[in-house]
């Protein structure tokens, strides 16, 4: 019998019980590429969502008590559950989000690193002994769980944003509270739920709530049983996590927006070039935060790349994404398409030139080359989450820094170059977390820290990063023998 069901994951995952809502909204999930209903659920209300932090704290305490070595095995027995169920998923990323089988693939691949990852900090939660300047003084400093995460997942690679914070918080020792987005309710929030269920984890250590802000309001942020929260979306919506996080003290992980630049100098391998450089924009439609919005080309080689980009491009096919050879599906939904358009003709008018001009079916939306930008316009500033690229030439290195920096954003990049200690030192130089000589903007491994600059997050994730977001630290100091005092 399949676990992994529309109608068995369309629910609220709270306390260890399957159920519905106690909210007012009745939710649809939809199919971005049919528009079709995949399925309806009634929004978590602000009871529910108290009952979820209640859970994944009252089952953290129990969490915390297992031996190491086993909480170890529980989340490796996680990751097997997702290998083992890899073509089930596979088709909930292809209907829940449109993602193509090659997308679902490479977030899967992404999911059970990252589980793997976390399943090694149970045996890294270690303490320090450290010397004082007290005789006799022990100071023992202990690495402890913060007790709760809440975690906030976009729509757009949802089964791992979530997964990312979800399986480091609960290999840190810490109960989970999981907000997915409403686009992606299942691949985002309740699948990972029945994923750590399987598994064997304490039922009610991992919670899905699908609701609404208008349901719930900050409360989700604002619960005094959340400790930390992990956000992975826009920049818009991270800063009022930040600020409401600031007032209640909290600490906050914000994985927010990008703007990307793919920076191909005069020596580059142009043939190489293209392939990263379609690769870094066109990959999951463009929905992707370290996307090359801006590719930006030495003027000495513009036209060889600019013709085998564009003949690249064009041959990517464009559709279904359930079909094996699509490269680009749809879009979440009519917002996004709508928002995407808007940019692209607001920067047609400002004076952009459109290389290749998309057309738009439904939520498809075929790819837009935009050349002649520059760094003032609406397409070069803005993130675009769609398949359109701005295309900028310089002509030097100097030039090129400047114009990557010119951007809020600083999240990834990367530069081509036949001589990588130039694209290494022209790297530092660029304000981004960040960047990869010869390789695509789009790059995610489990140990290396992950995170932006400027308006494109605060903090790091992925291997000690995460352990350390997601931990805190107490001192135990012990007096071994009496201390002489100022005054008795």
């Amino acid at each position: 019998m399949t676990h992994f069901s529309f109608d068995q994951l369309s629910k609220q995952a709270i306390g260890g019980k399957w159920r519905e809502g106690q909210g007012s909204i009745e939710m649809n999930n939809l199919n971005p590429y049919s528009e079709e209903v995949i399925a309806t659920m009634t929004s978590a209300s602000k009871d529910d969502l108290d009952q979820a932090y209640e859970s994944a704290n009252e089952v953290q305490q129990d969490w915390i008590n297992i031996n190491p070595y086993e909480r170890r095995d529980l989340l490796l027995q996680a990751a097997k559950v997702v290998e083992e169920n890899h073509d089930e998923i596979t088709e909930l990323i292809i209907e829940e989000l449109g993602g193509t089988r090659l997308k679902a693939g490479f977030e899967i691949g992404l999911v059970t690193n990252i589980i793997k990852e976390a399943s090694t900090y149970p045996l890294r939660m270690t303490g320090e002994i450290l010397p004082s300047p007290v005789d006799g003084k022990e100071n023992r400093v202990y690495q402890e769980p913060v007790g709760v995460v809440g975690v906030i997942s976009p729509f757009n690679f949802p089964f791992y944003l979530s997964m990312k914070s979800v399986a480091t918080a609960v290999g840190a020792g810490n109960g989970v509270v999981i907000k997915p987005h409403e686009d992606t309710p299942v691949t985002g929030g309740t699948l990972l739920v029945k994923i750590f269920e399987l598994a064997g984890l304490p039922k009610g250590l991992v919670n899905s709530v699908i609701t609404e802000i208008s349901e719930i309001g900050d409360r989700f942020v604002e619960h005094p049983l959340n400790k930390v929260v992990s956000f992975t979306g826009s920049t818009v919506v991270g800063r009022k996590i930040g600020e409401v996080a600031g007032r209640n003290l909290k600490k906050a992980s914000l994985e927010l927006g990008g703007n990307s630049a793919l920076i191909i100098l005069d020596d580059a391998d142009i043939d190489y070039a293209v392939s990263a450089a379609v690769f870094s924009r066109f990959t999951h439609q463009g929905q992707i935060c370290m996307s090359a919005n801006r590719v930006l080309v030495h003027e000495s080689v513009k036209d060889e790349f600019l013709q085998k980009y564009k003949n690249k491009v064009e041959s990517l096919k464009v559709g279904d994404p359930r079909e094996e050879d699509t490269i680009i599906g749809p879009l979440i939904n009519k917002r996004q398409v709508e928002t995407l358009e808007n940019t692209i003709e607001k920067s047609i008018e400002e004076g952009a030139v459109p290389l290749v001009r998309g057309e738009v079916k439904g939520n498809v939306v075929t790819p837009t080359i935009l050349t002649d930008v520059s760094p003032n316009m609406s397409v070069a500033n803005e993130e675009m989450f769609g398949p359109a690229v701005a295309v900028t030439t310089f002509e030097s290195d100097e030039e090129a820094i400047e114009i990557a920096n010119a951007s809020d954003f600083g999240l990834s990049g990367a530069v081509h170059t036949a001589n990588t200690e130039r694209g290494a030192e022209l790297g530092k130089r660029i304000e981004t977390g960040m960047i990869h000589v010869n390789d695509g903007t789009i790059n995610d491994e489990p140990i290396v820290a992950f995170g932006g600059e400027k308006m494109s997050g605060v903090g790091r994730l992925n291997g000690s990063e995460s352990l350390e977001a997601f931990t805190t630290k107490k001192w135990i100091s012990i007096q071994h023998k009496k201390r002489q005092f100022p005054y008795s």
